[in-house]
């Protein structure tokens, strides 16, 4: 007779962090393409950020112990012009943004902070600080800096400072391949028509879709048959991929044959249970090198779990530096209630800093209509029986 292998939900995460232990192969993508990628090396500063000393503004370069005076404009420079000191006595340079600052100036001061100026003299103020609109060399990255990290993700602003850098091509590491299945004979495709005692089937989409807002991409493969035989088939097909995420048909029904497929095939499992709700029959393991994350086929619980513990799971396995979720602190809007004796997963939604619970915690795991109404998340101690109002608690955004 079938039993559960249920851990904690702590211990759940621990093991599931455990089989995600392989390096990944590497490649080199154009910054064109580095988009959501994540580094496999360190990125280490080649050039001095800014290379040279430079104006932020439009206006007048000139020594600070020349500030209150009435200064004569020796020189116009511009962007990509390289001028070599010249100042005398009581000059200036009139300066364009950009534009490399000669030694013998150290401050900057706008056109439109002048007390008055023309295509000859300036008249300077007495109340600009020394410096002032003055880019430094290397300010923001000196040479043999780290740059970047390993186990970066690289969004816009970092391809630009890698883009300050004359650096075109990045090695990263290649992507995750992830295949995705549900089960079950009464399930129907959203394109398909069904009858009122068959349903369509979210799990999949819903699955695929939480991994796409995460920057993992994935195969859809199908519905798997409620029988062994078939089941087993399907799965001597998938070895060749990083991750295979089922959902459904792993309770201890008649007709729920995952387990009993991926054994066959050399599963191995790690914990099948988790002391949760939802999502208590969550299972995973290995199979040869695949990371296999079997899902429930309640629609809340599958989603939920697919974003608390398989999202953190692909990001490791992905070589992401930083992969567990982030909990901010907010403040509990209303009370509610909780069952003891095992971790509550509640959802709601966060407004101005407060949580308030979805229909005071009270919804089923086959539920679509919490997730869709919903932002946030909170995660509940074992033995906690009551959430008190204004009690300030962390949550973990959907997002």
């Amino acid at each position: 007779m079938k039993k559960l292998n249920i851990v904690s939900f702590d211990e759940a995460y621990t093991r599931v962090f455990n089989l995600v232990d392989s390096e990944l192969s590497v490649e080199y993508v154009s910054l064109f393409d580095a988009l959501s990628r994540v580094l496999a090396e360190d990125i280490i500063c080649q050039k001095n950020l800014p290379s040279f000393n430079n104006s932020a503004m439009d206006g007048f370069a000139f020594n600070y112990k020349d500030i209150g005076k009435k200064l004569k404009i020796k020189k116009t420079i511009y962007a990509g012009q390289n001028i070599e000191p010249c100042l005398e006595k009581n000059e200036c340079y009139k300066i364009m943004t950009g534009a490399k600052v000669p030694d013998d100036a150290d401050t900057i001061i706008p056109f439109e902070n002048c007390i008055e100026y023309d295509e000859n003299y300036v008249i300077l103020p007495k109340d600009i600080k020394k410096g002032n609109a003055f880019r430094f060399k290397g300010e923001e990255y000196k040479e043999g800096s780290v740059l970047l990290h390993k186990g970066d993700v690289l969004n816009s602003s970092k391809i630009a400072l890698l883009a300050s850098q004359g650096i075109s091509t990045v090695l990263v590491y290649k992507k995750l391949s992830i295949a995705i299945f549900s089960t079950g004979d009464e399930l129907k495709e959203p394109w398909q028509k069904a009858r009122e005692d068959e349903i369509y089937n979210a799990n999949s989409f819903s699955i695929k879709a939480v991994l796409n807002e995460h920057g993992f991409c994935a195969d859809y493969c199908g519905v798997i048959p409620d029988n062994l035989k078939d089941s087993i088939e399907y799965f001597k097909k998938m070895k060749k991929y990083d991750a295979i995420i089922t959902s459904g048909g792993i309770s201890l029904g008649e007709a729920d044959f995952i387990e009993d497929a991926l054994k066959a095939n050399g599963f191995k499992e790690s914990f099948h249970g988790i002391n949760l709700k939802p999502g208590k029959p969550t299972m995973f393991g290995k199979l040869e090198n695949s990371l296999v994350a079997s899902m429930p086929g309640n629609p809340l619980a599958a989603f939920i779990n697919s974003f608390l513990i398989l999202i953190p799971a692909l990001k490791k396995l992905q070589g992401h530096k930083e992969f567990s979720h982030r909990k901010i602190l907010v403040k509990n809007a209303k009370e509610f209630k909780l069952k003891s004796g095992r971790v509550n997963l509640v959802l709601g939604s966060v407004e101005d800093s407060n949580f308030f619970v979805y229909n005071n915690n009270k919804y089923g795991s086959g539920m679509i209509k919490p997730i869709k109404n919903s932002n946030a998340i909170f995660i509940s101690n074992e033995n906690e029986t009551l959430v008190e109002q204004n009690r300030y608690i962390e949550i973990i955004f959907f997002s």
